[in-house]
């Protein structure tokens, strides 16, 4: 029943999607919001996965975190999504669509940026909220396993055979979306947790990607690495973007700096931005920190 895609302009959506879990999207999406709202954007964030509900969980860390230390934290404006679970599909569907459509009118207009995180596996939910999308961000880790998500490859030639069931649903969004309201989806697939030594593996993954990309109509961008201090910060509810002191926090370190350079590289790569003469382009704590994004409408 995803029937109509269509909604006001006003608000830049951001969804991260994959069918596979593991791959990131939560963690990419509140580095992302946060990123955002230390710029001065307006932030609205929604979790379509009420199973896992992980990006949930992550806000309602960090809402804790604040209020245990008394600190001063950015936080989105969120919505979680459940799932209805009704006998009738007819009716759960009716009833998942009014909860989401009410969470994106409440955002719509009131925020620069709404990022959805939505569950890795398909569903009435996950299939709504991609139609939704102006970008559609698909982290990867670097494997065939994470590559066969999206399409089948020859394995002799690492030539395009035929798309997958995500690379479907992904089609099949983007249909939907242009015959709601013209619009089209921007597809951005990120390759994270790159190995810092390129091996004859790694090579062959990215020629892969490459080739899918071509015929599925995706542009790639690095993401983000794997880092022991994207786990430590989790529990907290914090960001490589805020300030890490107390509570038995990690002392900043190159790993610490080199992730936030990550998400700032990946922020520009989705060409996010915050209007400079509403926010004056707020500066973070340091130069090393300073992110200045912008939303495009």
């Amino acid at each position: 029943m995803v029937e109509d895609a269509s909604r006001k302009s006003g608000s830049h959506v951001v969804v991260l999607g994959n069918e596979k879990g593991g791959s990131g999207k939560s963690t990419t999406a509140m580095h992302l919001a946060v990123a955002m709202l230390k710029s001065g954007a307006r932030v609205g964030t929604i979790d379509l996965d009420s199973r896992q509900r992980t990006l949930t969980h992550y806000v309602e860390n960090r809402r804790d975190w604040l209020q245990k230390n008394d600190i001063a934290l950015e936080m989105p404006e969120h919505y979680s999504i459940e799932r209805s679970l009704q006998d009738s599909v007819s009716l759960n569907e009716e009833r998942e669509f009014s909860a989401f459509a009410e969470a994106v009118r409440e955002l719509e207009g009131n925020v620069d940026v709404i990022i959805i995180d939505t569950p890795g596996t398909d569903s009435y939910l996950s299939r709504l909220g991609h139609s939704m999308a102006d970008t559609l961000v698909t982290p990867l880790n670097d494997s065939f396993v994470d590559l066969d998500v999206l399409a089948e490859l020859n394995a002799e030639t690492l030539e395009y055979l035929r798309p997958s069931a995500y690379g479907r649903m992904v089609r099949d969004a983007r249909t939907r979306r242009e015959a709601a309201d013209g619009g089209t989806i921007e597809w951005v697939v990120l390759r994270n947790r790159l190995a810092p030594i390129i091996a004859r593996n790694q090579r062959n993954v990215a020629d892969g990607l490459e080739k899918i990309a071509e015929v599925l109509g995706f542009r790639i961008a690095e993401g983000l690495g794997e880092r022991v201090i994207f786990r430590e910060l989790y529990l907290c509810g914090l960001t490589v973007f805020d300030q890490l002191s107390g509570g038995g926090m990690p002392a900043p370190s190159i790993s610490h700096v080199t992730a936030r350079q990550e998400v700032r590289r990946l922020a520009r790569a989705l060409g996010l931005e915050v209007p400079a003469s509403r926010t004056g382009m707020r500066v973070a704590e340091d130069e090393d920190t300073s992110l200045a994004i912008s939303v495009s409408a």
